[in-house]
């Protein structure tokens, strides 16, 4: 008779040792390091915390940490590797596209996935059981943002974009919610445009609103700059969905021109946990902890809880998620299915529209809360 090979999940147990999480984060270019350094910073807190309660029945908690680079090749190697090394479960990412890759890979190895931070809808091809996420599908967030705009008046958006499939979802998100209520969207190909030109083409369409769906800080920044200078648009709101103002490079690089709205995944006001957390994180990183660094934190202490429930000698664990209800540090985490959605999900995560106030670039205003 043959013996299966153990899953994942027991092979992360199997040396005695520690028990392995394999950590996928971006921290070199053409990633977006900031996100990664904060991601990393939570991930590590959180194992941190768990191993001085006692670890996982004892033993204890080790990252493995790899560097994606937002390379969607690099992480589907990455993941190979971490199985390899035994780990018994994934975590992280930040960059949708790369998510993919390693979700794509994960589920054919039949290993667990919490994915921290990527919001693209169709993580999956098909649906699955070994991938989950914490963050918000970007249809969710991207309608309430949508609904923000509406909210402050703005019916014609221009969007200054790139070719990527986050991108382009992202688009189509918003104006599929947007055309049935008055609004209409035009896309401005920035591998076409300059600066220059998007300004040009923003007073042809009368546009009140322009999001920017580019990468960060090229080309985001020189738009931002070209438009604040242009005096035929000072009325013109400047939004960036995607949250690229959250890190502090944004108001390092801008100034006084730090006012763009974007989506961010916290509540208006952190529990106990969350504020300690908050504390914790801010000594790490020298700076304010990001949605990002929280989003890390959680994704931990959910793995944790999942390494627990399991017995040692479990081979298999097909849909380890299911069972999860634990308290994060912005609010209980449950995972379900949601229509169009192939992995499970965490329906959903505390989400708000801020900008950064120009009287004090530090400090974030709340505008809206979905």
């Amino acid at each position: 008779m043959t013996t299966p090979p153990p899953s994942p999940l027991a092979a992360g147990r199997s040396d005695g040792a520690s028990v392995r999480i394999g950590a996928l984060v971006p921290l070199s270019r053409p990633g977006w390091v900031e996100a990664g350094h904060h991601l990393l910073a939570g991930l590590e807190l959180a194992v941190h915390e768990v191993n001085g309660a006692g670890g996982i029945a004892g033993r204890p908690l080790e990252l493995l940490v790899r560097d994606t680079a937002a390379d969607p090749q690099k992480a589907a190697a990455a993941v190979d590797e971490l199985a390899g090394l035994g780990v018994a479960a994934l975590a992280g990412e930040y960059h949708s596209v790369v998510a993919r890759a390693a979700a794509a890979k994960a589920d054919a190895l039949g290993m667990p996935f919490l994915c921290s931070s990527a919001v693209l809808d169709a993580l999956t091809e098909q649906p699955t059981e070994w991938v989950a996420r914490l963050a918000p599908a970007q249809s969710h967030g991207w309608r309430i943002y949508a609904d923000f705009l509406l909210g402050a008046g703005h019916r014609r958006i221009a969007v200054a974009t790139q070719s990527s499939v986050y991108w382009a979802s992202g688009t189509r998100v918003l104006r599929e919610y947007l055309a049935p209520r008055g609004g209409s969207v035009v896309e401005l190909d920035m591998t076409a445009l300059s600066p220059a030109a998007v300004c040009e083409a923003l007073v042809d369409r009368r546009a009140t609103a322009l999001l920017l769906l580019v990468g960060h800080p090229e080309p985001a920044v020189p738009i931002v700059r070209a438009v604040r200078r242009d005096r035929r648009l000072a009325e013109i709101m400047i939004g960036a969905p995607a949250g690229q103002p959250e890190f502090p490079a944004w108001a390092r690089l801008l100034g006084d021109s730090v006012a763009v709205p974007f989506l961010r995944y916290l509540p208006d006001r952190l529990g106990p946990l969350g504020a300690r957390v908050e504390a914790a994180l801010r000594v790490r990183l020298g700076v304010a902890p990001s949605f990002v660094a929280f989003e890390g934190y959680d994704t931990v202490v959910v793995l944790a809880d999942v390494l627990r429930s399991r017995g040692a000698d479990e081979t298999r664990a097909a849909d380890p998620w299911t069972r999860v209800a634990v308290e994060g540090t912005r609010g209980l985490i449950r995972f379900s299915r949601v229509p169009g959605i192939g992995v499970r999900q965490w329906a959903w995560a505390p989400t708000q529209v801020v900008d950064r106030d120009p009287a004090r670039p530090d400090r974030f205003r709340v505008l809206h809360t979905g």
